[in-house]
């Protein structure tokens, strides 16, 4: 489990597309070295360390992982986020982040606010009809507040420092990042539709998605 609070800025150093996808990335040295095993979430995405030394890290990426975030996307010199899991004891900021990723959504609009700026995201109708205003939700793995809601989009407000201390700083229109709805309102959205009969499906036949 993670926070959404990005610890570091990678590299992408090396991509491998051989049998099967394995990324190496660079970072700056945490004050606790990693371990063999452990989950880093890169750019959102929960993936387990399979060798490591003070500077560096690879793991191996799952075909479905691949097909449902932009891990298979990344090239050398490419800049990620970075969170290490939480552990017990840890102080729980931002809130709770899984490192599984709903979808991919992609930059509308980008819209100047005094000092700080708004990410306008296409994300579906799905994931932005299990979204509130002012919930939460991760995008490329940062722990975000929802400002805005469309049919298909949500919109975030990035302060100066998130903007400086993750890759969202950078993002321009047209650019995909990864989303991660919040888990409570999944449950709630779920149970509401065992409840209501409402299914999926039946949202798709009658036009909504």
């Amino acid at each position: 489990m993670f926070t959404g609070l990005i610890q570091k800025i990678g590299t992408v150093k090396r991509v491998s597309r051989g049998e099967g996808l394995v990324v190496e990335i660079e970072f700056e040295p945490w004050a606790k070295p990693l371990e063999e095993g452990e989950s880093v979430a890169v750019n959102g995405v929960c993936l387990t360390v399979a060798k490591f030394n003070a500077t560096r890290f690879t793991a191996d990426v799952l075909e479905e992982t691949v097909s449902r975030t932009g891990i298979g996307d990344l090239i050398p010199g490419e800049k990620v986020n970075l969170e290490r899991a939480l552990r017990a004891g840890d102080s729980m900021g931002g809130h709770i982040v899984q490192g599984h990723v709903d979808c991919r959504g992609m930059v509308r609009a980008k819209l100047p606010k005094g000092r700080d700026f708004q990410l306008q995201i296409r994300c579906g109708r799905v994931l932005a009809a299990q979204s509130v205003l002012k919930g939460s939700i991760a995008v490329d793995g940062v722990s975000l507040t929802i400002s805005a809601i469309g049919d298909d989009w949500i919109g975030v407000d990035l302060i100066p420092t998130t903007a400086a201390e993750t890759i969202l700083g950078v993002k321009k229109v047209g650019d995909k990042v990864n989303l991660e709805g919040d888990i409570v309102g999944k449950y709630i959205a779920k149970n509401a539709t065992k409840t209501s009969g409402l299914t999926e499906k039946a949202l798709q036949d009658a036009g909504f998605i």
